[in-house]
């Protein structure tokens, strides 16, 4: 069973949202706050994390930057009152993997909740398949129906990223970190220059996936079966 740690300091958000999930079998746990979720964490495993943005002693924005620093690979769902666009921007950059704005559907953030598990479960895997592509990390290859093909090092990793996480925006912030590492000194552009070899390589092959630029936060793959 799937665990949910749903944050949020308003004992009827958290009430809500329980018994919808609870609903579809899965297990949830409530924190009031950012301080009492990663007490959670240190001492629990949740497979994904509900979180509210405007809560005392520590907010949600702060509450996704330590998941995103200490928990790379844990969702991360908001939920907040806060629909601006400059908020969601924020929020993405922080390292959210989706965003709810209230008042919610609870139905739709149960939706949200699984498709996120199902992509968290796909990007634990060594394999990522989209139709007939596979993105093998055993090989760093890729597979395109009986072609194989065999990527540089940090091209197979922006893919494979990318690929784990189909429709999740990534900033290029993100993919340095994530990818070239925190200590890494060249610019942002190394992302763009990855990106445009991939397009060229695959696009030419292939029309079952894309990687779509979003302008003004990065970029995401998206698949078409």
């Amino acid at each position: 069973m799937a665990k949910i740690l749903v944050v949020d300091d308003d004992s009827d958000i958290r009430e809500l949202i329980r018994v919808y999930l609870a609903r579809e079998g899965l297990d949830v746990i409530e924190a009031r706050n950012g301080q009492e979720a990663l007490t959670f964490l240190e001492t629990a495993q949740a497979d994904l994390v509900i979180l509210d943005i405007m809560m005392p002693l520590m907010d949600g924005w702060e509450l996704c930057r330590q998941i995103r620093s200490q928990y790379n690979d844990l969702p991360i769902l908001m939920v907040t009152a806060k629909g601006e666009s400059t908020h969601k921007v924020k929020g993405f950059q922080l390292g959210t993997d989706d965003y709810v704005v209230k008042p919610f559907d609870p139905v739709e953030l149960v939706m949200r909740v699984k498709a996120l598990l199902k992509r968290y479960r796909i990007a634990s895997s060594q394999k990522v398949q989209m139709g007939d592509i596979v993105i093998d990390r055993t090989t760093l290859a890729v597979r395109v129906q009986e072609q194989l093909i065999v990527l540089p090092l940090k091209e197979f990793e922006l893919l494979y990223k990318l690929g784990s996480y189909p429709a999740q925006i990534f900033t290029r912030t993100q993919l340095i970190e994530q990818i070239w590492g925190m200590d890494y000194e060249g610019d942002e552009r190394t992302v763009d220059v990855h990106i445009k070899r991939l397009r060229e390589r695959f696009e030419p092959i292939t029309d079952q996936f894309q990687i779509t630029t979003i302008r003004g936060l990065g970029y995401r793959l998206e698949v078409r079966l």
